[in-house]
């Protein structure tokens, strides 16, 4: 029988907190993305390989934060794929904190788990986690953290950021043009921020845009957080025509941040990641949110633990895979009546990625 098992750090003296399946947050924050979406699953034609021939198989995903409507409808993907499988997943969230993520890990392996998904964090930490899991012939997929040099035997998987960036920030440019007084929320040393990161130095430097300041805080509260932040930065630099916050829980603290500051109602924001929060916020009056760059996170879970299914099993071709991003606007939102998810999906079914990392034997679950 297929079962969940949550953990939430800090770890304490008895061990890892187990909790229910609908528990699993991070922090105090309740999930923005209820109901969570169950998709739909295809029917597997053929046999299954070793080791899922058997009952009994093991999977954990050790991941850095469970914070926001990203990272929890990202969950609610592996979650599904690995019911839809038939294998046992252990939820660790380390709750933002780089030693528990660390610490986690090593429990994980301790436990015997037949594969691993680590998602995020920092490769100071996880590298010698990642690296004795593999010693000790546990299969690891690694999503947005940059430890290639360091653990080469693990799987990569990642959004492409690059690209992610490229379609909004060609938007932004068309709004504003060059030479154009903007800001910026965004933290570093993050593995998909950092290459976003680097899209956005190049569009500085070859569009002349005055970058007045960068800030911004990822927390267990990034949003919350960073909002008085961008608050305080703005109220500085009133001149600014529009910020780039490339994580939506930075795009909301953004937008939080702008509504304490009169006269900003014709800033305009762009950012990345999409959910029903973020289409609403999008969708709204006089919302300064004009486009986001995304992929179903949904989807991404799933795919990730189908990429890990596939290593397992032998049958995985190379080791890094990409998933491709869209550009979500607010004009599209509106002109198509898009109010969620479900209505995203079916306007833009290049967001399913059910065909990614698949096999005659799995069946994959479709968003």
């Amino acid at each position: 029988m297929m079962r969940f098992t949550s953990r939430t750090g800090p770890i304490v003296a008895l061990g890892a907190l187990a909790f229910m399946l609908a528990g699993c947050t991070q922090g105090d924050a309740a999930p923005s993305e209820a109901p969570a979406d169950t998709g739909a699953v295809s029917e597997a034609t053929g046999d299954a390989p070793a080791p899922f021939d058997q009952d009994g198989v093991r999977l954990a995903i050790v991941q850095q934060s469970g914070q926001g409507d990203y990272f929890q409808q990202y969950l609610n993907g592996t979650r599904r794929q690995a019911e839809a499988l038939g294998v046992d997943l252990s939820v660790y969230d380390a709750q933002g904190d780089n030693a528990t993520q660390a610490t986690q890990l090593d429990q994980a392996i301790s436990e015997g788990v037949d594969g691993i998904i680590v998602r995020h964090g920092f490769p100071d930490t996880l590298c010698p986690g990642v690296n004795r899991a593999i010693e000790q012939g546990i299969a690891v997929i690694i999503y947005d953290v940059e430890i290639q040099e360091c653990a080469p035997e693990a799987v990569q998987t990642q959004q492409s950021d690059a690209v992610m960036a490229q379609l909004v920030l060609d938007r932004m440019l068309e709004d504003v043009g060059a030479d154009a007084a903007v800001g910026y929320v965004n933290v570093l040393g993050i593995a998909p921020l950092d290459r976003r990161h680097t899209v956005w130095q190049e569009y500085v430097a070859d569009n002349g845009w005055q970058q007045a300041f960068q800030t911004g805080a990822f927390t267990n509260s990034t949003a919350s957080d960073s909002a008085p932040m961008v608050t305080a930065a703005v109220q500085a630099n009133p001149d600014i025509q529009a910020i780039y916050a490339p994580y939506d829980e930075f795009t909301k603290g953004t937008l939080t941040g702008l509504d304490q500051v009169s006269g900003t109602e014709d800033v305009l924001v762009y950012g990345a990641d999409i959910s029903n929060a973020d289409i609403e916020l999008m969708r709204a009056d006089g919302s300064r949110w004009v486009a986001t760059g995304a992929t179903d996170p949904n989807a991404i879970g799933a795919a990730v633990l189908r990429t890990l299914a596939l290593h397992m099993a032998g049958e995985l071709d190379g080791m890094t895979v990409d998933f491709p991003p869209i550009l979500v606007t607010q004009e599209t939102l509106r002109d198509q009546d898009i109010q969620n998810m479900e209505d995203l999906r079916a306007a833009q079914p290049e967001l399913n990625l059910s065909d990614v990392s698949s096999a005659d034997w799995i069946p994959s679950v479709e968003f």
